[in-house]
């Protein structure tokens, strides 16, 4: 009978001793190096060391040791094609390669000099697993501690691992070198930018390289995409990505677009609040002495557009708001936490999603395009709030001023937003002229405009917006500025009496 082979070189250790110990008893030669194999030995399995096996050492602080033609002959060799070559080099086949990387990634987040951090590049282990991965017909590949039990398996009941088996670990192989390769070239290539960006105060400096790599994992097929004739699924394991409900029915992919507005916007507040979104665009957004009150505020904003609508709170959800959740037709409800009565509460509601918030993960934003992708960074921007009328806001003003231009932030352009301290009132989201955008907030308002704050995404080219807005009831207007009319912007709300900010950053949402 032929001698059957295993090499293990692991990084990640969890699992490792149990499957040695199986692969023993069935009869494998164990070979492996380094870290693995003494663990194996203190474990009291019979390891072969690779420098053994090859007969020759291990050099260059461990950079060079598992680089030997045996090593890679007995990984790539065919049957019954490479059978007298292997024999004239004495390279017995390989059967079955278990490795994981250096964790590349996880020690990038660790701040290390590039000269600590370049050595948590692996060499060996993905040339060893690409090599096995092109010979999966006769080298079995295992790069996933999940996997173990499926060799386990195999040797309990004497049966090989299927073609289609094997083609499936190959293929993890090669999703997980792309990833791989990823992290290492844009880390190094945000490393560069780093090293030659302008220094200089006021100097746009946005570290991404000209080839930008990207993966993610855990895709789950979704019911279809925005509408019933479009497939679609979600990818990620982090983030809001990663949610998975803990009641109701699985998540789609509208339901994902609104979690995610959703929750970028309720970053924007630490005070208790609550944001309603509805076709990804908020509907309700309101803080509060607690989260309930909030939430009710904030659904008396728009009510017909909350029905159906996704909820974010920043607080945990009890008693008191499941039964208003409860209520009414809610599509999601995410919240940091949830109390076990207001869980069972929410089991009322047997279709409707309840979400475990995690913290955010900041990322760059992508999105398709026809032939490729937009990428962008939004790093941390400090607004220059500077007042620009004759009078400055009052204390109120500037609180509305303030939670105005939290929303119109999140809101689609163009957006003009009503606020007052603890509400936005009117919402006009996502028209192509700025005062039709004016006019549709003005419209949906439920309660009265006098003496809100208005907040603007961009500069107000005329004065069409300013004066609908002061007719209104607006008292005190939040802008970008930057129009050529600027002067009369300021003029025509000087006349008005109202107050008027310019921050300098515009919010355009597309």
């Amino acid at each position: 009978m032929k001698q059957k082979r295993a090499l293990l070189s692991v990084w990640k250790k969890d699992g490792i001793v149990e499957l040695a110990k199986k692969l023993e008893s069935a009869g494998y030669e164990v070979i492996s190096s380094g870290g693995t194999a003494q663990a194996l030995r203190t474990n009291g399995v019979s390891v072969i060391e690779v420098s053994d096996y090859t007969g020759f050492p291990e050099m260059m602080d461990g950079r060079v040791k598992t680089l030997h033609p045996r090593i890679h002959g007995g990984l790539l060799g065919r049957l019954g094609i490479d059978d007298a070559v292997m024999a004239k080099h004495d390279i017995p086949s390989i059967d079955l390669l278990v490795v994981n990387l250096y964790p590349f990634e996880e020690m990038s987040k660790q701040a290390l000099p590039l000269d600590e951090l370049i050595e948590f590049i692996d060499i060996g282990g993905p040339a060893m697993i690409r090599a096995a991965a092109k010979n999966y017909k006769n080298t079995i590949v295992v790069i996933d501690p999940a996997d173990y039990s499926l060799i386990v398996d195999s040797l309990s009941v004497s049966r090989d691992i299927s073609l289609e088996e094997r083609l499936r670990l190959a293929a993890k192989v090669f999703a997980a070198m792309a990833k791989y390769d990823g992290d290492i070239s844009n880390y190094l290539s945000k490393y560069l930018a780093d090293q030659t960006a302008d220094k200089t105060e006021g100097a746009v400096h946005l570290p991404l390289p000209s080839i930008y790599s990207i993966q993610f994992a855990g895709g789950r097929t979704l019911r279809y995409g925005e509408n019933p004739h479009q497939q679609a699924m979600v990818y990620g394991t982090e983030g809001i990505a990663g949610c998975v409900p803990l009641q109701g029915k699985e998540m789609s992919y509208n339901n994902y677009l609104d979690l995610d507005s959703c929750y970028k916007l309720l970053q924007e507040f630490s005070e208790p609040a609550s944001v309603i979104v509805k076709h990804n665009n908020p509907c309700g957004v309101a803080t509060g002495t607690d989260v309930t009150s909030a939430y009710l505020s904030a659904r008396d904003i728009d009510p017909d557009s909350a029905y159906g609508s996704v909820v974010c709170v920043n607080r945990e959800v009890d008693i008191a708001l499941a039964e208003e959740i409860a209520s009414t037709f809610v599509e999601i409800i995410a919240a940091p936490s949830f109390s076990a009565q207001a869980l069972e509460i929410c089991k009322q509601k047997e279709n409707m999603r309840v979400i475990t918030l995690t913290d955010p993960i900041s990322s760059p934003e992508i999105r398709s395009i026809d032939g490729g992708a937009l990428v962008q960074k939004t790093p941390p921007v400090v607004e220059n709030w500077k007042v620009v009328t004759d009078r400055d806001p009052s204390a109120a003003e500037e609180a509305a001023m303030t939670l105005a231009m939290k929303v119109c932030k999140h809101t689609k352009s163009n957006t003009i937003i009503f606020a007052d301290a603890t509400r936005a009132i009117g919402i006009g989201a996502g028209q192509m002229s700025r005062v039709d955008a004016a006019r549709i907030a003005i419209q949906k308002a439920r309660f009265p405009l006098a003496g809100t704050a208005v907040a603007s995404d961009a500069f107000l080219p005329f004065l069409d917006t300013l004066d609908i807005c002061h007719e209104a009831g607006a008292t005190a207007l939040i802008q970008p500025g930057g129009s050529i009319r600027d002067d009369e912007v300021i003029e025509a709300a000087n006349k008005a009496g109202m107050a008027m900010v310019f921050t300098g950053i515009r919010h355009f949402k597309h």
